[in-house]
């Protein structure tokens, strides 16, 4: 059977696959402890009820990272479409920097305020926007420099951030690509959508792959965040587009602003990302055969964080479903989207502080700057 690597189906379905190997205890790497999901679900409720005790949880998207009076101030004198032209841009730009940036790396905003990880990622993404080192038009992009963009990220010899050139050559490629389409600015792509009054969270993820598909340099053609693993049958390949669908869950709340209902949320899956996938391992879901594995830098294709990241898919699926029965609720009142921003995100980043003193997590990916 052929799949259609580029939808929220093919996701779960590969990543399911991946599941029942470790389930099965076929798996060289991983041994799974489904009767400890329970306490995972418990610390995700506690979190969220302790960051979100009127229960109304936002999204899980970029938003979160902005603050909000620098957002106001940004877009306060552009009409209603103008200002969701350049909200898409805005979150387009910044999720493409967003990354992990390694426990090295530190920005200082305009305000002195030190930040770091991904909300340093964010402010410092929102600081190059505002003063136009970085726009979302494709000749800007084009002719943005790797000097350029470490001068705008602060990075320094003794302040190194993790896969800057892989940032830089997205950036570049995705000028090139809006040019070669003759679109002039991001926000071109996603016009057609303005007139809607309803839009299927699915339907947006498959605009965003397919309108970014050809600015992952030195992936499998176009697919951007998608795998190799030898235990999968039919197709060899487990789609994630993370980026991609934090990407898709940022430019959600834009399109809200302007009047559009967003429809079809939990058709969407979790992020395959190490605060989720690091949620699991330390409490225990998932168990690690080595551990000294725990110690070694591993390369995104390697069996061993492919199969990490299948798991944390089909887990948050799953925790997500205990949360709801455990509250009471229904997917509709809390989508996953939500229970990611609560939540799992949340708790797996307090859990790896816990943990480690540099806060970091449970296995460490060579990064190139496009993947986690």
């Amino acid at each position: 059977m052929q799949f259609n690597l580029r939808s929220p189906l093919a996701i779960r379905t590969q990543s399911q696959q991946l599941f029942d190997f470790v389930r099965d205890n076929q798996s060289p790497h991983f041994i799974l402890h489904l009767d400890r999901l329970d306490t995972v679900a418990d610390r995700v409720i506690a979190t969220m009820q302790r960051n979100y005790p009127d229960g109304e949880i936002p999204f899980h998207s970029r938003w979160r990272h902005f603050e909000s009076d620098r957002v106001g101030l940004l877009f306060a004198n552009l009409n209603r479409t103008e200002k969701l032209r350049s909200q898409l841009e805005l979150a387009i730009v910044s999720v493409l920097l967003d990354a992990g940036a390694g426990d090295r790396w530190r920005y200082r905003d305009r305000n002195g305020k030190i930040w770091s990880r991904s909300e340093g990622l964010a402010i410092a993404s929102f600081e190059m926007v505002a003063q136009g080192l970085i726009s979302g038009k494709a000749a800007d992009l084009s002719r943005l420099t790797l000097a350029d963009l470490a001068d705008g990220l602060q990075v320094r010899d003794d302040n190194p951030i993790v896969g800057l050139n892989g940032r830089w050559q997205l950036l570049v490629k995705l000028g090139d690509s809006m040019a070669a389409k003759s679109y002039d600015r991001l926000s071109d792509y996603f016009e057609l959508l303005f007139d809607r009054q309803t839009l299927s969270a699915a339907e947006l993820l498959a605009l965003v792959l397919d309108a970014f598909a050809d600015i992952w340099v030195g992936r499998l053609g176009g697919l951007g965040d998608t795998w190799q693993h030898s235990a999968l049958k039919g197709s060899p390949y487990v789609p994630f587009h993370k980026l991609s669908q934090w990407l898709t869950y940022s430019l959600m709340e834009p399109f809200q602003a302007f009047g559009i209902r967003i429809t079809d949320l939990d058709a969407m899956t979790g992020l395959a990302e190490y605060r989720n996938g690091g949620l699991f391992l330390d409490l225990g879901v998932l168990e690690l055969r080595d551990r000294s594995v725990s110690t070694t830098l591993h390369l995104p294709a390697s069996e061993l964080i492919v199969e990490w990241r299948a798991l944390t898919i089909i887990l948050l699926d799953q925790v997500a479903v205990k949360i709801r029965s455990k509250l009471g609720v229904s997917a509709d009142t809390l989508p996953l989207v939500k229970i990611l921003q609560g939540g799992t995100w949340t708790a797996g980043r307090e859990i790896a502080q816990e943990q480690r003193t540099d806060g970091g997590p449970p296995l460490w990916v060579q990064s190139d700057g496009t993947v986690f």
